[in-house]
């Protein structure tokens, strides 16, 4: 019954890899068929070809910028850039000061001034609201496109209007504009267009079209916007907050807006040329502290708070580095970081047969069965956290196979010792496995922890070699748990490695086990009647190599008490 327990344990937790493996493929189809994700991991551009952008912020104060600035930056870059057009985009902050554009292909110079060009926030009148149609249905009952606005078209007010609120900034050419304004279109730049000049540009969802009145106000005069309920009905809103000079304009704004016919009661608030939020006015606000409700909920009443609090950043941005990497450049990396794997593994794999014989297909084994899991994970981290596959990445990979072999040499090499102790393979393999063991845990450990330093630490060329090496060191534990030590207590209940063939890596004999039974020591070979000990044979030299000091100390130990007793019984004949 004793024997069969750690049999019982080896099919356990070859069970439990195979779940693993089985859930995380499932995962990842679940993936692929709501077209989401795919079977092959996502490449970064330095090995699919494209442009990658790093940002420093600067302050006008010369203060260093806080880590929510750095991320609304980061979300309003990313608007920028899915507004050119550009799509599988990745904007990431780095080294507290720093923002990383990664755009597949080739940038042209519009979106690379639309990228470092600083966040403009404002405020204007609303003077017309809309849908987003380009098109009407004519008399014919088809739908027809709004006509290009002609040249002749009138573009200048008839009367100088008195406000921003004015109605006569619409000219009949800003009216035939607005029809024909496509929110979609990425050749619209809103952001671009006059402060003193209204504006038509459409919401964040292109759900709505506007034509909005001058600037009032800007991002500057806002000092503070947060979220929270309202006491007396529960629902979320957004709490602005103006400075003094703020006040006195919002004040007046209010003042012309409460009571108009609607949509001259409304006001929107524009970052980057987009409607963000379009609030009427239901009060006069004197006190520069109004509050902006709707069917927000938690979430978005804190996403408006923070592009209001951090929409007019006092930020501007320096170039540091601008990167075009051509796909061709790309592919050849790719296929010299495969080449250089697929090399490192086969020397891993020589070594192994040629030190552990037969034991060495357990490596291979161990090494495919973790090179499955870890595609997977690749395949599933690209799905949902955007994990894209660097030549650092590729070399994280290839420095954990040999990460990998060093573990396998620990085990193996206790179980070896075990066997020169003189235990039986079984017991060999689980007491070299509890030996062995911990030292495994401590260097995966000490791996895991330079992974994260180094992740933690370094800037985003690094970051996939220490995400990888990270990734797959905790694969290696779960493969050795899982795979290895069941797969050593299976086979070594099977006769060839069980009687310990020559051809297995663990036979005893080639080992050089000294102990032969209870209290038995095999006594190296005397030849000669000095004494001299020679090597006989190529079992018997690789024997005495592998010898530890305690047990060449106790063979000749041995040796010597043999040699006692012949010159002992050779003296007591001379005497007869």
């Amino acid at each position: 019954m004793a024997s069969s327990t750690p049999v019982r344990h080896a099919w356990r937790a070859l069970l439990g890899l195979l779940i693993v493996i089985a859930v995380l493929f499932g995962i990842n189809s679940l993936g692929v068929a709501l077209k989401e994700a795919h079977w092959v991991p996502e490449l970064a551009l330095d090995l699919q070809g494209g442009t990658q952008i790093i940002l420093q912020a600067q302050s006008a104060d010369g203060s260093a910028p806080t880590q929510d600035q750095m991320n609304q930056a980061a979300a309003i870059i990313r608007q920028r850039v899915d507004a050119s057009g550009v799509g599988e985009s990745d904007i990431t902050t780095q080294s507290g000061n720093q923002i990383v554009v990664q755009i597949p292909g080739q940038a042209d110079e519009a979106t690379r001034q639309r990228i470092e060009a600083s966040a403009q926030l404002q405020l204007r009148a609303v003077l017309y609201a809309g849908t987003p149609s380009t098109s009407f249905v004519g008399d014919d009952g088809k739908e027809t496109p709004y006509p290009t606005p002609a040249p002749t078209l009138r573009a200048t007010p008839t009367a100088s209007p008195t406000n921003a609120s004015d109605t006569a900034w619409i000219t009949p050419k800003l009216q035939a504009e607005f029809l024909a304004y496509d929110c979609k279109d990425p050749a619209n730049d809103p952001a671009n267009e006059p402060k003193d000049q209204p504006l038509i540009t459409c919401d964040l969802e292109n759900n709505e079209k506007y034509i909005l009145g001058p600037v009032e106000l800007d991002g500057s005069s806002i000092t503070d916007a947060s979220s929270g309920q309202n006491s007396q009905n529960g629902q979320w809103e957004v709490l602005v907050k103006f400075n003094a000079d703020g006040t006195k304009i919002f004040s007046e704004v209010s003042q012309r807006l409460y009571g108009a016919q609607a949509p001259l009661n409304r006001f929107a608030f524009v970052l980057d040329g987009k409607v963000v939020s379009a609030p009427s006015m239901n009060a006069i606000i004197t006190d520069g502290n109004p509050s902006i409700s709707g069917n927000f909920t938690q979430e978005t009443a804190q996403t408006l708070a923070d592009q209001l609090k951090y929409g007019a950043l006092p930020l501007s941005f320096k170039v540091v580095s601008s990167d075009t990497i051509s796909a061709t450049l790309g592919s050849q990396q790719l296929q010299i970081g495969l080449i250089a794997g697929l090399i490192g593994l086969a020397l891993v794999a020589l070594y192994s047969l040629i030190s552990y014989r037969a034991l060495g297909f357990v490596i291979i084994a161990s090494l495919g069965v973790m090179g499955v899991i870890t595609y997977l994970m690749l395949c599933i981290l690209a799905w949902r956290m955007g994990f894209r596959l660097s030549l650092a990445g590729v070399a994280g990979l290839i420095v954990t196979i040999a990460f990998t072999a060093d573990s396998f040499i620990v085990y193996f090499e206790r179980i070896r010792d075990e066997l020169r102790d003189g235990k039986s393979i079984t017991s060999a393999v689980e007491d070299g496995w509890a030996s062995a063991k911990r030292t495994i845990y401590i260097a995966k450990a000490v791996n895991i922890l330079a992974a994260v330093v180094l992740y933690i630490l370094a800037d985003a060329t690094v970051k996939g070699f220490a995400f990888t090496l990270g990734l797959t060191t905790a694969i290696d534990i779960l493969i050795f748990i899982l795979f290895t030590h069941p797969v050593m207590q299976l086979i070594a209940r099977t006769r060839f490695f069980g009687e310990g063939h020559r051809l297995s890596g663990m036979d005893p004999e080639a080992l050089g086990a000294v102990y032969r039974g209870r209290a038995q020591f095999r006594a190296p070979a005397i030849e000669g009647k000095g004494g001299a000990a020679r090597r006989t044979g190529r079992s018997r030299g690789e024997a005495e190599r592998r010898q530890t000091i305690a047990e060449r100390k106790r063979a000749a130990e041995v040796g010597a008490g043999g040699s006692g007793t012949d010159v002992e019984t050779t003296k007591k004949g001379a005497d007869r």
